[in-house]
């Protein structure tokens, strides 16, 4: 298993390029497939092992991928003929649940193998369920697969999610596309990514509005086609590496960006005393002082992302005075304590609520990635650490970063995989 090895202690400067947003390249290419004719090409897509098992799903369904470019696909659905996803690689994502979505548009039926993904808690799929049958679908989950299928076609519908979800919404969405009739989605999610995808969709031909709102109206077509896209800069990325550059008092500028979309980051680093200077597609990051100790709170979008409370609160430990983080989005998120704590940490926990009082410096210790964003908060904490730090389990990252290794040498980390 290839581990990082970090030696601690360089000031982060110069400039890094985001990649393709993860979350809405993993709605996107399951779209693709509702294309009933013609080809969709889809750019800047992120190159994650996240991405790779997306492909592979979608070629064991039938479809026929190429690439000429980095981050350049041609998705032909045309093959695509079976509504059942039963490989492996179903089983190792959360993401792949937007098949449900994606096969019951085209076919009128889907059977897809319970998904995976991080454990960072309870994430159960009743929203997406209550979606389908409120649009006339029948759903049974038999042996661990999930298989949802409608006698007379979807229908338009009237649903209201109990609670906002982004997986969802995108998936209501996808079935809703070719509905008949009028769907409305109320207390829907508005991240960016599910913005991309509706994008996306409309691009193919579908009549989806209010994306970015909490009210979504999609009005079923009957046909869609293949399209030219390319996929919004990745906003959890962009974060990570802005809090990278606070953490180790560095002057980075993030680019390729779209500052709105990193708001609630820029006011937290700001409220902490770092400066945060906005371009017209980038953001630089620079921290002269240590930074203060600050609250936070998950939201849902606009609020604070729960995806970078982790690397936040690597941050919150190395910094001035009390912390308190409060994780109202996944009950299970804060595995990635224990390991800062192997390294010195101040942090206790109760329940959703971390109290961390800051002390100023990490020492580095072998610590594990204990899922995707956990493993960001560790490689933050192994280049502000005194000496040497080995992340383990690091596959957990690469579901998710693009070459991070390469991104932080060019920012001056002496970090290496081994």
């Amino acid at each position: 298993m290839d581990k990082l090895l970090i030696e601690g202690g360089r000031r982060l400067a110069g400039k890094v390029y985001i990649s393709g947003a993860k979350n809405a390249a993993l709605g996107i290419l399951p779209a693709a497939i509702l294309a009933d004719e013609g080809i969709c090409e889809i750019d800047n897509l992120p190159e994650i092992e996240d991405i790779r098992c997306y492909e592979s799903i979608l070629t064991s369904l039938g479809a026929k991928i190429s690439k000429d470019r980095k981050g350049h696909i041609k998705i032909d659905p045309s093959g695509v003929k079976s509504h059942i996803a039963g490989s492996e690689e179903v089983r190792k994502m959360r993401a792949s649940y937007y098949l449900l979505g994606a096969l019951l548009a085209k076919f009128g039926k889907a059977e897809v193998v319970f998904p995976g993904g991080c454990h960072i808690g309870v994430r159960p799929i009743d929203q997406h369920i209550k979606g389908f049958e409120a649009m006339g679908a029948k759903v049974t989950i038999e042996h661990g697969i999930i298989k949802v299928y409608t006698e007379n076609g979807l229908k338009g519908a009237n649903i209201y999610l109990d609670v906002v979800s982004v997986g969802a919404t995108i998936n209501i969405m996808l079935a809703a596309t070719k509905a008949d009739g009028v769907t409305i989605i109320e207390n829907a999610a508005k991240e960016p990514h599910v913005v991309d995808v509706a994008n996306f969709l409309n691009s193919m031909g579908a009549n989806i509005k209010g994306t970015g709102t909490d009210v979504i109206k999609i009005t079923g077509v009957k046909h869609l086609k293949g399209c030219s896209y390319s996929v919004i800069p990745d906003q959890i990325e962009a974060g990570t590496y802005m809090i990278a550059a606070a953490a180790t008092g560095g002057d980075v500028t993030v680019c390729n960006v779209i500052p709105k979309h990193l708001e609630s980051i820029t006011a937290k680093l700001i409220e902490m005393g770092v400066n945060v200077e906005e371009g017209e597609d980038s953001v630089r990051v620079i921290c002269t002082e240590r930074p203060r100790g600050v609250n936070v709170k998950t939201l849902p979008y606009p609020g604070f992302p729960t995806d970078l409370q982790q690397p936040m609160t690597t941050l919150l430990s190395i910094s001035k005075g009390r912390s308190i983080m409060n994780e109202s989005i996944y009950e299970a998120r804060y595995k990635h304590v224990d390991e800062l704590k192997r390294m010195g940490a101040n942090i206790k926990v109760e329940g959703r609520i971390a109290v961390i009082e800051g002390i100023e410096k990490l020492s580095g210790a072998e610590v594990m990635a204990t899922d995707l964003r956990a493993g960001a908060a560790m490689v933050i904490a192994g280049l502000v650490a005194d000496g040497y730090t080995t992340v383990t389990n690091i596959s957990h990252i690469d579901r998710g970063y693009e070459k991070i290794e390469e991104k932080l040498r060019s920012l001056g980390a002496n970090i290496k995989r081994i």
